[in-house]
């Protein structure tokens, strides 16, 4: 175990809080007019997936779990899970639906992602920042309309919602993030 400053954990970070491990879902640190800048965590139990809310000075310690980040494949999904596997030995393994929760939209065959393992157990997941999907549905584009300040909105082929420029058409090829499904660009493909 290693001691870190709270205000350096980051989304994905495990951490040992009471000989529990606690996946970090979202951390934000807070800096009120006066007081103390905090440090809200909003995490999971690994154990039993139980989320949980927790405020730390940014001062303060917290144990982070020693916890391998290895690069894996996704395969496919099947009732038991999300099917990973090793790229270097050819391992496969299974990611529990709740570990990967809503950013299971995301995951497309042959992607590379992060995989944190404790103890031989996957516990977390990292998806690449951007992944490229095509508009299924949107306004038709107005002519003569200009990349503007003005969004609108549109599905994408994974069922996910997002805003983009007035000239994105159906069937365009665009680049979002993972992160909250915002737009980026037009995939250059």
């Amino acid at each position: 175990m290693v001691k870190v400053i709270a205000s350096s954990l980051r989304k994905g970070n495990v951490v040992e809080i009471d000989d529990k491990l606690y996946v970090i879902l979202s951390a934000e640190n807070i800096h009120p007019g006066k007081g103390t800048p905090v440090t809200q965590m909003d995490m999971r139990r690994i154990s039993d997936g139980v989320k949980i809310s927790e405020r730390y000075r940014t001062t303060e310690q917290v144990e982070r779990a020693y916890v391998e980040d290895r690069p894996h494949t996704y395969l496919y999904q099947d009732s038991d899970g999300y099917t990973f596997m090793n790229p270097e030995n050819y391992d496969q393994i299974t990611v529990p639906k709740d570990v990967i929760g809503d950013m299971a939209v995301y995951l497309q065959e042959g992607m590379e992602c992060m995989i944190s393992m404790h103890n031989g157990v996957a516990i977390a997941i990292e998806l690449p920042q951007r992944v490229t999907l095509e508009i299924v549905d949107t306004e038709p584009t107005v002519k003569g309309q200009t990349a503007s300040s003005s969004y609108k909105p549109a599905m994408l082929s994974n069922g996910v919602r997002t805003m983009v420029p007035p000239h994105i058409a159906t069937g365009t090829r665009v680049v979002v993030m993972t992160a909250d499904a915002s737009y980026v660009e037009r995939a250059k493909d």
